[in-house]
């Protein structure tokens, strides 16, 4: 009897084809899955999901198949739910090369929307430090570049705008994750013209929405909300707490979709990126997308109810 041989590559895809099967939850069929809800970019119209994914932490696993392959159910819930929006760094030690070998491994790239950042000093160094992250996320084009944490970010800027003329990056960014920094990024916005901004944003963390966010939307800014769970804090508040009993009513079925569904029902808020290694959470997290989002009076309940936790 004939058999057929394979190479290493070929085979350690089926291997994490079955792990990732195996750990993760089935597959939501086209009738199943819900429809997640978009938001536009202001300086250019395109709509994206709301619901996207962060890796920071999370997908710096270096060359582990197993945690591979887990990661890989996350991918898949955060396509399947509709979502695309993927952001990473360099900062994020070797999440962007898993990234890159596994978006390339299932032929991903058509369905997802990438960002990533530059983060040195330097216009030489951000230069080479960008072409890595092209190379190690096995891509040619970039939807968003952000300058991380405003780092030596007049520096970068003559880069970012020829990278943007080439057509090998669509928009322009800055971030920062503490709200201490709102302030100064305020202040470059009013110095430099940025198509996105990433900010920290939580019912932990509500401090944005004071000034920054009414200052992105008035200016036609779209906004990525970082840290909507405050790295964890929100889940140790209400553990062994059930959710309020009008759950329901603004769409929540779980506490991570509360506490999405706050964030992104914010007017000035384009999306957000929650972080997970686990596919479970990834499928939730993308379920807070679905329409309707809560209105004005519903945020308010909602932020009045953790207040009083």
């Amino acid at each position: 009897m004939a058999t057929t041989r394979i190479d290493r590559r070929t085979a350690l895809k089926l291997v994490a084809a079955a792990t990732a099967a195996a750990l993760a939850p089935p597959r939501l069929t086209a009738r199943e899955a819900p429809v997640m809800t978009t938001r536009k970019i202001p300086v250019s119209g395109e709509a994206i999901p709301v619901i996207g994914m962060g890796s920071s932490d999370t997908f710096d696993v270096g060359t582990d198949g197993m945690q591979r392959a887990v990661l890989q159910g996350v991918l898949r819930n955060l396509v399947d739910a509709g979502g695309s929006v993927i952001d990473t760094s360099p900062m994020y030690g070797s999440a962007e090369s898993v990234l890159g070998d596994l978006i390339d491994e299932w032929s991903l790239g058509p369905k997802l929307w990438l960002a990533t950042k530059v983060w040195t000093r330097g216009r030489e160094a951000g230069v080479k430090q960008i072409d890595a992250s092209f190379a190690r996320l096995r891509t040619k084009k970039l939807e968003l570049l952000q300058i991380h944490n405003l780092l030596d970010w007049r520096e970068h800027v003559p880069t970012l705008r020829a990278l943007q003329a080439s057509g090998k990056v669509r928009y322009s960014g800055i971030t920062h994750y503490r709200a201490d920094a709102h302030a100064e990024i305020e202040r470059v916005l009013g110095a430099e013209k940025f198509d996105w901004v990433q900010v920290n944003y939580s019912l932990a963390e509500p401090e944005a929405a004071a000034r920054l966010l009414p200052f992105c939307q008035d200016k036609g800014i779209a906004v990525m909300a970082n840290r909507p769970f405050a790295d964890g804090a929100l889940f140790a508040r209400v553990r062994g707490k059930p959710l309020p009993p009008w759950a329901a009513d603004v769409g929540c079925e779980s506490w991570g979709q509360f506490f999405l569904r706050w964030v992104i029902s914010h007017p000035a808020v384009t999306c957000v990126i929650p972080a997970t290694s686990k596919p479970q959470h990834m499928a939730d997290n993308a379920a807070a997308g679905r329409a309707p989002l809560p209105d004005a009076r519903q945020r308010e309940r909602m932020r009045a109810y953790w207040e009083s936790l």
